[in-house]
């Protein structure tokens, strides 16, 4: 109780002496709820101990953040010549956000930087030329930015830094089938790394940091005991829990957002101890979790459908329960739900087993979201071609 009412004190300390005067003569006064919440979130900075078992209270460092409905923005898009279209999207329709690589799928950082740490263990591509003019350009079209990125998939810094990674017996860098390294989630080092890379992405004007691949390679449990790295006693789930819950301590204090983007299943089976994603301890360190819930990506027999992929509007209503049954005993840590939507063709699938996808489909996504009372989304095309003429609403 003593620490609740220092902090209020603070909070109205800063409330009180920070007044102003406007045009009409009025006294005018920030927000003592974001006053207070700042008080919190600065004393979670200092005094909060990690633990995964423990998650700090949750306070939220963007309480004037709009109900977020975005899509995905490759760097090469974002510093390339379809920005243009992209924006004419969001201009034209209910979309208000971007999440844009900032670190992408092989662990380019994706515009210039001069910060010597990053570039002493990673590597820059500026497929952005020109970050800040971008930055003004998302601020002028009213654009809620989000900065994607790609934590522990990461073959630049795992070939650059192969002590970081995992190795094979003959000390080469492990990769998988289709030619992917990973970094070590027991790093330290590969922590602040990713960390130092979203504070980077905050002072640049970004309202959130989306980490992406906060997991251990798929498969990962049947080579746990072969492979060489570096490991203490913490359990793989833990490590990953406290990574993000390591994350969102630094970055809070900045007024950024921190989310997860995790597989749409964790939701609906136990933690996946093998990778190390538990949805609910992930969920009670984050401000937003992203599920990627592609009705591409479930099985036969998913919600009862033969065919996931040709009835969209069963399968999001279905992992919306699930991951509302999921969250909901967490309560107050209970996370915002965003998911990411599909907005492509799975062609693979074969023959009769998917539906071309068009406008039906994705506003059948949104539909079962919002029966579902979950009215935040993000869509999803690699290529970054969306579908004309959708209501987003």
């Amino acid at each position: 109780m003593n620490m609740f009412w220092a902090l209020l004190a603070m909070a109205w300390g800063s409330f009180s002496g920070s007044s102003v005067t406007s045009d009409q003569g009025v006294q005018a006064f920030p927000s003592i709820t974001n006053n207070f919440n700042t008080a919190i979130i600065q004393s979670q900075q200092d005094q909060v101990v990690i633990d995964a078992d423990n998650p700090p209270a949750k306070i939220d460092p963007q309480p004037d953040a709009p109900i977020v409905k975005g899509i995905y923005v490759t760097a090469y898009s974002a510093g390339g010549a379809r920005m243009k279209e992209l924006l004419e999207l969001i201009d034209n329709s209910e979309l208000n956000s971007m999440v844009i690589d900032i670190k992408d799928d092989l662990g380019y950082i994706t515009y210039p930087t001069e910060n010597k740490t990053l570039l002493e263990m990673g590597t820059s591509q500026p497929f952005i030329r020109d970050i800040d003019a971008l930055m003004k350009r998302l601020q002028k079209h009213d654009v809620y930015p989000i900065a994607r990125v790609v934590v522990f998939k990461d073959t630049i810094l795992a070939e650059k830094n192969p002590e970081l990674s995992f190795k094979n017996k003959d000390g080469s860098v492990w990769a998988n089938s289709k030619g992917d390294s990973f970094v070590n989630p027991y790093s330290k080092e590969v922590w602040d790394y990713n960390v130092a890379i979203a504070k980077e992405a905050a002072k640049l004007g970004f309202k959130e940091i989306q980490f992406d691949y906060v997991r251990f390679p798929e498969g990962f449990e049947n080579r746990a005991d072969t492979l060489k790295y570096t490991k203490t006693d913490k359990s793989r789930v833990d490590i990953v829990a406290e990574f993000v819950q390591y994350a969102r301590k630094e970055l809070a204090p900045l007024g950024v957002r921190v989310s997860v983007d995790i597989f749409g299943y964790a939701a609906s089976v136990p933690a996946a101890e093998g990778i190390g994603q538990d949805f609910v301890k992930i969920s009670e360190n984050v401000d937003v979790i992203s599920p990627m819930v592609y009705p591409s990506h479930y099985s036969t027999g998913w919600y009862g459908v033969k065919d996931p992929d040709k009835d969209p509007y069963t399968t999001i209503k279905g992992s919306m329960e699930d991951t509302h049954k999921k969250l909901d005993p967490t309560e107050e840590l209970k996370p915002i739900i965003r998911p990411w939507i599909q907005d492509f063709t799975a062609s693979w699938l074969g023959s009769g087993h998917y539906v071309k996808y068009g406008k039906k489909q994705v506003e059948d996504q949104i539909k079962a979201m919002k029966d579902m009372n979950v009215d935040e989304y993000l869509l999803w095309n690699a290529s970054n071609r969306y579908t004309p003429g959708v209501n987003y609403e």
